[in-house]
């Protein structure tokens, strides 16, 4: 089993820097992953309200006794006081835990009163303790500024993405200069860069899978995953992108990979609901 490190949030709490993503699956093929991931070593689990998997990542979990930091986010139809207190209490039951350790807002969206309202709720969702740490998903430096400033009060994480082809350079020196944890969702950019001939290059110099070495970029980056998988074998390769590191000659090859237009999905300053 590897052991997977973990990173401490602003708020004291640790997060283990690799997880299992579960977007995309049904609830009970998030049941069988999860189970599956945990006896692998995954100690983390990423889900949202919108992937209609909660029940299925709880079930999963419950069977085998086990818990793992969960991460689960705030469906957009969901934001506004009352509405992400109704939704935090029905992911609270579909998990099957007593509290979240990482409750996120999804995405912004471009209502500035609505998203400020809701991280102002979420700040009172940590204080009670139903999430032991909050954060934001999707949120440009505009909507960052936007809500540090209203409340005071620095998310613990935005979830972001991010890959080889869509570094995110100035939000992520943003993330670092204020203490927010840079997670990368999409961190294998759907597949497209590990057919890329330097990402293919550099797992051959060191007998890894191109998968490896974009996971260990993310790692060597100080930046946290959340792959997505589907088997037995994929997990495990996942996971093992933490067994090597890359050199700093890989680093600025993989870093001159970044393209202006390589964002894949939904561009959360124009993305609404």
């Amino acid at each position: 089993m590897v052991p997977v490190e973990s990173v401490v949030l602003n708020d004291g709490h640790n997060m283990p820097k690799i997880g299992q993503g579960v977007y995309q699956l049904t609830s009970d093929q998030a049941e069988s992953m999860v189970k599956l991931g945990y006896d692998l070593g995954y100690r983390a689990v990423d889900t949202a309200a919108w992937y209609d998997n909660e029940q299925g990542v709880g079930d999963g979990l419950r069977s085998i006794h086990a818990r793992s930091f969960l991460t689960t986010k705030l469906m957009p139809v969901d934001m506004g006081r009352i509405n992400s207190f109704v939704a935090l209490d029905r992911s609270i039951r579909n998990l099957g835990v007593t509290n979240i350790d990482l409750y996120l807002i999804h995405w912004p969206g471009r209502d500035r009163k609505r998203y400020e309202e809701t991280w102002q709720t979420f700040i009172e969702i940590r204080a009670i303790g139903k999430a032991s740490s909050v954060g934001v998903s999707n949120f440009t430096i505009d909507n960052l500024d936007h809500i540090i400033e209203a409340s005071g009060v620095v998310p613990a994480v935005n979830q972001i993405e991010l890959h080889p082809y869509f570094q995110q350079k100035e939000l992520r020196a943003y993330h670092a200069e204020r203490g927010i944890i840079t997670t990368s969702w999409s961190p294998l950019g759907r597949g497209a860069p590990l057919d890329d001939p330097v990402i293919r290059a550099i797992a051959l110099k060191h007998g890894r899978t191109p998968a490896q070495v974009v996971l260990n970029w993310h790692l060597r980056l100080g930046l946290t995953v959340i792959p997505k998988a589907s088997s037995k074998a994929r997990l495990q390769e996942n996971l093992a992108s933490t067994e090597f590191s890359l050199d700093e000659e890989d680093m600025k090859q993989i870093e001159a990979l970044d393209r202006p237009d390589g964002r894949q999905g939904m561009d959360p300053a124009v993305f609404d609901f």
